[in-house]
């Protein structure tokens, strides 16, 4: 897939790059997308809607990635968190350009490259205090809809995209699992092991972040078109299925 496959976002009016040529192959018919994905940390989205969109030749949208460029972007302008206004100021003129490549996921921001910088520990303990900031979240939802408009292929997730950002989808999901299950998987992606220290120093980031975000973003909750599934028990390839034959499903009753 090529490595042009971007979105360049500076404001709802930006422009996207085109698909790379491997994105506009058909696969299911179209009634079937986007594909919005919702979910807690830890419950497998970013992984199951990778791997939905390299096996359907979709373009993939981590809309929790934009939401950390913001923290990354404000702090790296050297504005508190906390000052509202000043941070909706820097995430309303900031230049993001966003990866739709599912195996090209280099996110650059003004220019630098903070793939790495926006999943560092330090950067997950404060991303709340951006992602519950009301005007940041208008301007990141605008820029969010004028990708999936330039590219309905696609599958999106985060953590309010059934509700909010595209509630129009025709395939909606809510990824779940138990508690005990998410902190295992984010603790060993974030620091390689699910020993018991590991999961107390992840378990701050998670269930804080989670009751936080809760408070502007209804992803904890079954809505009616939305199907839930609960991973704690299912492998990925088995998540990754019950997506596709959803996805199939809606695809069909569209027609």
């Amino acid at each position: 897939m090529s490595e042009m496959n971007t979105a360049g976002t500076q404001g709802p009016e930006a422009a996207a790059t085109p698909h790379a040529e491997a994105m506009d192959t058909p696969c299911l018919e179209t009634a079937g997308y986007p594909i919005a994905i919702d979910g807690p940390s830890g419950s497998g989205k970013s992984t199951v809607s990778r791997q939905v969109a390299r096996e359907l030749g979709l373009s993939y949208l981590d809309t929790g990635a934009m939401y950390r460029a913001a923290a990354w972007a404000a702090q790296h302008a050297g504005v508190e968190l906390t000052d509202q206004a000043a941070v909706t100021a820097v995430v309303r003129a900031m230049k993001l350009d966003m990866p739709l490549d599912p195996d090209n996921q280099k996110i650059s921001c003004e220019g630098e490259d903070i793939t790495a910088a926006i999943r560092a520990p330090e950067l997950s303990r404060v991303v709340s205090q951006v992602a519950v900031n009301l005007e940041v979240r208008a301007e990141l939802i605008a820029r969010q809809r004028a990708i999936i408009a330039a590219h309905p292929r696609i599958v999106v997730e985060g953590r309010d995209i059934t509700s909010v950002v595209a509630p129009e989808a025709p395939t909606k999901i809510l990824l779940t699992a138990s508690e005990e299950t998410r902190l295992a998987r984010r603790a060993r992606e974030v620091r390689g092991s699910a020993a018991p220290d590991a999961l107390a120093a992840t378990r701050a980031e998670v269930t804080e972040r989670d009751a936080q975000d809760s408070t502007v973003a209804s992803f904890l909750e079954d809505r009616e078109g939305v199907v839930t599934i609960d991973s704690s028990q299912m492998s990925i390839a088995d998540v990754v299925a019950a997506v596709r034959t959803l996805a199939q499903g809606s695809g069909k009753e569209q027609e």
